[in-house]
């Protein structure tokens, strides 16, 4: 077999912050114990397979520039074993638990939907062979429903009835394929299920026809078993004008609507949180709220583009606050963190998949300790707690229970209440979390 990263000889190891080994892990030890459990346990690292090993590194202006051989005869199903060598070299020399793909990622188009068929029965198999002698797992698969021309109007949302069917008939051999290899997941990005215009698009209808899909598919699940979680990632634009599945409020209503809400939750990419206008740390917080969290892409964007690239996160302090919530929310469950990152086009050699993996996986590690310290201290919660005490007590109690309008109006025009303002302590608040980022090694 090929070695297709001879540059890192050995696997990656944890050396510490006194290391200065570019190829070591500074702060990332799978095996240290965080709150009473192994890092490795806590995160649950994922490695996607798409933009990792099936993107040639091409964008809208130019042709792809990355050093990837087995990209070379892309309709090959020898050049797709080829990449699936070395994406398990890459796990494995890396040391994640976890790997993500879509179906065609792993496996050709065929000429008929039933070549497409065969060719992933017979990837998965190989994939299967694959994880069982590397110990990696499956994070989610999902189906790819965004990329052939016939979904240029959609999938689900597609005005042709029989784009729709031919995309129920995909997901439906890509959730088997993830219960085959034991995937604790499946997600369904709506890639294309959006508009371009209002002029030529039946709002109302596009959404009865997604519901119908999403129902379809969690009947499947329960059909064959499969016992994962079903995952939907938000994301408000790009490629289309406007997605149906904006951010976590959206999918969350949407959902409600349709009587879906404990079929489905919710895997939060870091770009898509702050392409919709929100903070990473806000998108975490509402599906902790609202009991829909199920999993995250890690990554970010470029805050002075407007588009989603995918860059390998190095913000300790964005990842943070999302990791105070995961762990005061009880954990990740069978969701992880996957690592949707692409290198810079410029960053053409194989070996930088791995120093830009090394350096996102490091910063999620220290952001866990940053949250593990911020929990433990308890001056956040405490805060918090402090801040809602009134509702607590028997005042508000009778608010959010037998009290009228007209009982607080009386209460009010008496003199019995007189609210004065009281400090929200932001920048208390903000300090404490500085304190903790500071603090941790």
């Amino acid at each position: 077999m090929a070695d297709f990263f001879a540059d890192v000889p050995e696997p990656i190891r944890f050396e510490g912050l006194d290391s200065d080994n570019p190829l070591a892990y500074k702060v990332y030890d799978a095996d240290r114990l965080v709150s009473e459990k192994r890092m490795e346990d806590h995160l649950r690292i994922a490695v996607c397979y798409w933009h990792s090993f099936a993107w040639p590194g091409n964008d809208v202006f130019g042709e792809g520039t990355f050093d990837r051989p087995w990209l070379a005869n892309p309709d090959s199903l020898d050049a797709a074993r080829m990449k699936m060598d070395a994406a398990f070299e890459f796990f494995t020399k890396l040391g994640t638990p976890f790997f993500c793909f879509h179906d065609r990622d792993i496996a050709p188009d065929g000429a008929t939907f039933g070549e497409s068929a065969s060719n992933l029965s017979t990837m998965v198999d190989y994939a299967g062979e694959k994880m069982e002698a590397a110990g990696v797992r499956l994070l989610w698969g999902t189906a790819n429903l965004f990329s052939h021309p016939r979904y240029a109007a959609g999938a689900a949302t597609n005005p042709d009835p029989e784009v729709f069917a031919y995309a129920a008939a995909q997901v439906k051999h890509m959730l088997e394929a993830t219960k085959k290899l034991g995937g604790a997941n499946y997600v369904l990005w709506g890639g294309r299920e959006g508009y371009e215009t209002m002029l030529n698009t039946d709002l109302r209808r596009e959404a009865d026809q997604l519901a119908r899909f999403l129902t379809l598919v969690a009947e499947h699940k329960h059909t064959i078993g499969f016992d994962g979680t079903l995952l939907i990632e938000p994301k408000p634009q790009e490629p289309t004008k406007h997605q149906y599945d904006y951010d976590s409020q959206s999918v969350h209503g949407f959902l409600d609507r349709y009587g879906l809400a404990d079929e489905y939750k919710v895997n939060i990419e870091v770009n898509h949180a702050t392409l919709a206008g929100h903070s990473f740390h806000h998108e975490v917080v509402y599906a902790i709220a609202n009991g829909i969290f199920g999993s995250v892409d890690a990554n970010r964007g470029d805050y002075q583009n407007d588009w989603d690239t995918d860059q390998f996160p190095n913000s300790v302090d964005e990842l943070s606050l999302a990791l105070y919530e995961i762990l005061r929310g009880g954990g990740l469950g069978t969701g992880g963190f996957n690592f949707d990152t692409k290198l810079r086009r410029q960053s053409m050699s194989r070996t930088d998949l791995f120093h830009g993996h090394i350096g996102g996986i490091d910063t999620l590690a220290r952001a866990l300790l940053v949250a593990e310290l911020l929990v433990s201290d308890g001056t956040l919660a405490g805060m918090v707690t402090e801040r809602y005490a009134g509702w607590d007590g028997e005042f508000g109690k009778r608010v959010m229970g037998r009290a009228t309008l007209a009982s607080l109006a009386e209460m009010v025009e008496s003199g019995e209440i007189d609210p004065r303002p009281v400090s929200g302590g932001q920048e208390a608040a903000e300090n404490t979390v500085n304190r903790a980022i500071w603090s941790v090694s």
